[in-house]
């Protein structure tokens, strides 16, 4: 039996149950969906460090009442110092993953909590910061129990993380991978969030706080200084939009890969996916397909939006998306090149009792970010720009002040019935890939939200944990759709029944007469919560 959470007044979604827990507090106090989500968000860079940080970057959907829908990027730039020729003096043909020189963007998501706040003033928002931050400092001050998923990252990657500067002595208490369940502290975390809620968000880049965090930076030896992080602001932006049979769908525009997501189901618009089986081979076919299309428009035209060469809201119109539909191939698999993971991220949604809905994500890269640990403010700060090429020809090129390819966003629809939804998931390149998933089950085959969530997913490509490129399925599927998804000649691995390779997925949809239908991913620790 598959339950789906229903509730009226108010719901968040999260990885972490207690993100989950911060928002519902906010909501119950009367704060709106986007104090709510700052709550969850600070809390959940607590709680869920191998996954995200206020070392990280993050981006927002809002979806107001009056119908209308803003974005929010929040994705801080490469440094000034940082160019290619800073890579190459010392004889490196790449950007390392981990270490101070990964730690080579601003980190962006606190100015975006900053952002969305100025917003929800604007909408007679009133909660505190201090109420808003309150559980995440206690969680960092205090301590929470450690997730099985912080100790088995932490297993799987201690050879590349053990030695970087502030990793042992902040995520290996007395030397040891903590066990699950046991109590873990980050007190100089905790005394940074609590500078936050006195001082205000911005003085995470241009305050005594700034002064701080760029003499920890400069200490380990990140090529970020004070000068970038007074530099950077997030900013309001126009989301992308598609035109779908079902209404209008929501992502984030780039530097972000939201025009993939939004791609794979203005492609699937086009094909015969509503007259297919939920779960068959056929709707897993399908969407594969569009994901490989829109994964060549991705790698042809995304980088930081001011080094396009291209309108990316263009290739979301018909005359783009018809030709490339064509090409879709029922029933034999297009040959397929390389994908973009890997990508540690969390997702998160809250609606209100006034319909305002939020769809958020944060994210530091790989798990644990670069691994770097500031030592006197005790951020992890992330490796994003670890995906910057060292390539002067390359599209994502680095460049001192160039934002760094995202693969993540948060995603959103208005439905020509009524319904607001908004859904989203984890993971490099299973995120788009999982965000159709969920939003064809649940829009098109009319399943419960849960079951859209829960049940057997795929990935084409890499994401966190995962180094090939072939198409992988959860054991769950029958062996039959298996053998038929073979035959139709993709290269097929089936993994764990719940794997959380396939990233943590969830959603909430507002039905017209104000309910609300939340759910939350079996392969995460978290909840939806609502009253």
């Amino acid at each position: 039996m598959i339950n789906t959470t229903r509730t009226s007044r108010g719901v968040a979604v999260a990885p972490h149950h207690s993100a989950s827990q911060a928002a519902l507090a906010i909501l119950r106090k009367g704060g709106n969906a986007i104090e709510a989500m700052v709550a969850a968000a600070s809390t959940i860079a607590v709680v869920y460090p191998h996954m995200n940080s206020i070392g990280g970057d993050g981006f927002w959907l809002i979806l107001k009442p009056d119908g209308s829908t803003v974005a929010i990027d929040a994705c801080g730039a490469a440094a000034g110092a940082s160019d290619i020729e800073s890579y190459r003096s010392r004889g490196l043909a790449a950007i390392p993953s981990r270490g101070p020189l990964a730690a080579n963007t601003v980190a962006g998501t606190v100015s975006g909590w900053e952002l969305a706040l100025q917003v929800s003033a604007g909408l007679g928002g009133k909660q505190s910061l201090q109420d808003m931050l309150a559980d995440a400092i206690h969680y960092a001050s205090n301590g929470f129990p450690v997730t099985n998923g912080q100790c088995e990252i932490i297993q799987a990657k201690l050879a590349e993380l053990r030695g970087v500067a502030g990793f042992s002595e902040t995520f290996l208490p007395g030397g040891k991978i903590p066990r699950a369940g046991e109590n873990f502290t980050n007190p100089a975390l905790g005394r940074t969030l609590q500078a936050l809620a006195d001082d205000g968000l911005d003085s995470f880049y241009r305050g005594a706080l700034a002064g701080r965090i760029a003499a920890d930076l400069a200490a380990v030896g990140s090529p970020v200084t004070l000068d970038d992080l007074q530099r950077h602001r997030a900013e309001l932006k126009q989301p992308l939009q598609l035109a779908h049979s079902l209404g209008t769908l929501f992502n984030t525009a780039p530097p972000t890969q939201g025009l993939v997501s939004l791609a794979i189901l203005g492609l699937l618009d086009r094909t015969a996916l509503a007259s297919a089986q939920a779960d068959s081979a056929d709707h897993v076919h399908l969407i594969v397909e569009a994901t490989k299309l829109a994964f060549g428009l991705r790698d042809r035209f995304i980088t930081d939006p001011a080094h396009m060469s291209v309108d990316p809201q263009s290739l979301l119109e018909a005359q783009a998306l018809d030709p490339l539909a064509q090409r879709i191939d029922a029933q034999h698999a297009a040959p397929w090149g390389a994908g973009r993971g890997p990508g540690d991220t969390i997702w998160m949604g809250v609606c209100d009792s006034d319909g305002m809905a939020v769809s958020f994500i944060q994210s530091i890269y790989h798990e644990f970010g670069s691994g770097v640990v500031l030592p006197g403010t005790g951020i992890n700060w992330q490796n994003r720009g670890a995906s910057f090429s060292l390539d002067p020809a390359h599209l994502c090129a680095l460049l001192p002040g160039k934002k760094p390819f995202h693969t993540l966003n948060p995603a959103a629809a208005r439905l020509r019935d009524g319904r607001v939804m908004v859904y989203g998931n984890m993971g490099g390149d299973g995120q788009p890939q999982s965000q159709a998933a969920v939003f064809t089950r649940h829009a098109i085959f009319g399943q419960p939200l849960q079951q859209a969530i829960a049940a057997p997913r795929w990935l084409l490509g890499r994401t966190w944990g995962e180094s090939t490129d072939s198409l992988k399925l959860e054991s769950r599927f029958p062996p039959e759709t298996v053998e038929a998804l073979r035959a139709r000649g993709h290269e097929v691995d089936v993994l764990g029944a719940y794997d959380s390779t396939f990233g943590h997925a969830g959603a909430i949809v507002r039905y017209p007469d104000g309910t609300l239908e939340a759910a939350s991913d079996p392969r995460s620790d978290g909840i939806a919560a609502g009253f």
